[in-house]
């Protein structure tokens, strides 16, 4: 079984709960109809709730914002579940929806309550209520009505006023009753979802369960049931084995557990490769990076998955974990066709590892897809180059959206070896090369032709990018 809290009240779920996702147990079984159904695949935002979990220092209350249509409840165990009905005091609207009301931010209202949530999630947050910081706490919420400016002045308004609610008064509480839950010894799984404790636990379910699928965040597999109207088969899900969960930083390197929310781990990936900080913002949305894991990207091997192409550039090695050893595979060797990768039966991958980038190497990593935030790449594109008094001495790429997988350029790493990275010849020779390496496909996000045009232009901004900087440390050595 599974227990959570839904705001206040405790609920506890067994196995023969029908429920699959959040927005179907709120409402179908709660009557709780504030949170909508628009796209049911986590892309709109009217489904929004937010989840209360113990915080790392064990001492607060975090809240993060997700989309309930894609969230599996087997998710909510030992967490507080929050949705608009919960939020006003009686008859005092909480401060979010007053700001919203007073700067007329809602008219048909459908997509109102997700924006509330998310509002109210950053009204809970330590973030500067700047409007960089809330143009990110609604990436995730889509609007058709108000064109967004007074609901982003609704947010500025509450968020940059912040004062305790009913919910800061509570905090004590609901740490004690979470804990509580946390500190239960059991083995909680609901509607054939099982969250086992342990990579022991893990392997005896994979050992029970043969025909299992391994489930992380849920923001991809979801839509198999949501958009394809599949019946899920038994879940064992990753999130909460520790060695998943796990988060170091050594003079090597970062390794990061492959049950990781993106959004827990992504600042320090941006402090040690912070030419990552675009990219990394613009995979998906925020309630998405709440959820989605490194994990999961990698292992569904998607030729158009965000990651995947930094793990190629990178050389990252994927760890994979079988409940009794394990064994490193390096990124440019895991992914073996289209959604097929190196796992064997009965495995999982339990983190991968990225190396440090050394003083003479430089990365860049690119996106370009037809919108900002919350949309897939058209191509993705990450080199690095490293250079011995303007020599080329390594070079490594990966690349999402021109293949069958995510995939290299051995030909462009192997041939620009001892090239003088200055020079025009070594621009345009790179171009010629990957204008041939790959066959894209057309579809519904690019042309084939465009895909291959944007891996040339992608090189020669890379070029002229590291020219720039290789020019003005130049100038920085010189006067120092």
């Amino acid at each position: 079984m599974i227990k959570f809290l839904l705001n206040n009240e405790l609920v506890t779920l067994d196995n023969n709960a029908a429920e699959v996702s959040v927005q179907q147990y709120l409402r179908e079984q709660k009557s709780l109809t504030g949170s909508k159904e628009g796209c049911a695949a986590g892309d709109c935002g009217a489904c929004t709730v937010v989840l209360g979990e113990i915080a790392l220092s064990q001492s607060a209350i975090f809240y993060r914002s997700v989309n309930s249509c894609i969230t599996l409840m087997a998710a909510l165990h030992g967490k507080q579940l929050i949705t608009v009905e919960h939020l006003s005091d009686g008859k005092t609207l909480h401060p979010v929806q007053q700001a919203m009301v007073e700067h007329h931010g809602s008219q048909c209202g459908f997509c109102t309550p997700g924006f509330v949530m998310s509002m109210f999630a950053l009204y809970h947050s330590d973030k500067p209520a700047d409007r960089e910081t809330v143009n990110t706490a609604l990436s995730g919420n889509l609007c058709r009505c108000t064109g967004y400016r007074p609901i982003i002045e609704a947010t500025l308004d509450s968020c940059g006023n912040r004062q305790a609610d009913k919910f800061s008064a509570r905090e004590d509480e609901v740490l004690k009753q979470l804990k509580a839950i946390a500190s239960e010894d059991t083995l909680p799984g609901i509607n054939k979802v099982y969250l086992p404790p342990s990579r022991e636990a893990m392997a005896a379910l994979l050992q029970e369960h043969p025909d299992a699928r391994l489930v992380a965040g849920s923001t991809d597999l979801s839509l198999e049931y949501t958009q394809q109207l599949k019946t899920l088969p038994t879940l064992i899900s990753t999130t909460r084995v520790k060695e998943c969960l796990a988060l170091t930083v050594d003079n090597d390197g970062i390794t990061v557990g492959a049950a990781l929310p993106l959004n827990d781990f992504a600042p320090v990936l941006h402090q040690q490769f912070p030419q990552l900080h675009e990219l990394i913002d613009r995979f998906a949305s925020l309630p998405i990076r709440n959820q989605a894991t490194l994990g999961g990207n990698v292992a569904n091997a998607s030729p158009i998955g965000d990651m995947p192409p930094v793990l190629l550039a990178l050389n990252a090695v994927v760890m994979i974990d079988n409940g009794s050893a394990y064994r490193e595979v390096p990124a440019r060797d895991f992914f073996t066709g289209y959604r097929q990768t190196v796992l064997a039966d009965k495995e999982w991958i339990s983190a991968i590892r990225f190396s440090r980038l050394d003083a003479q190497t430089q990365m860049k990593a690119y996106k370009v897809s037809k919108r900002h935030e919350d949309d897939i790449s058209a191509v993705c594109a990450v080199f690095t180059v490293t250079l011995d008094n303007g020599k080329v001495t390594a070079l490594s790429s990966g690349f999402g959206g021109v293949a069958a997988t995510p995939v290299s350029c051995e030909e462009l790493e192997q041939r620009l070896l001892g090239k003088t990275w200055s020079e025009q010849s070594t621009r345009q020779l790179g171009m010629e090369i990957l204008d041939e390496a790959f066959s894209p496909i057309d579809d519904v996000r690019a042309s084939a032709s465009y895909r291959k045009q944007l891996l040339a232009n992608l090189w020669q901004r890379f070029w002229f990018e590291t020219q720039t900087e290789l020019l003005a440390t130049t100038r920085v050595t010189a006067y120092a």
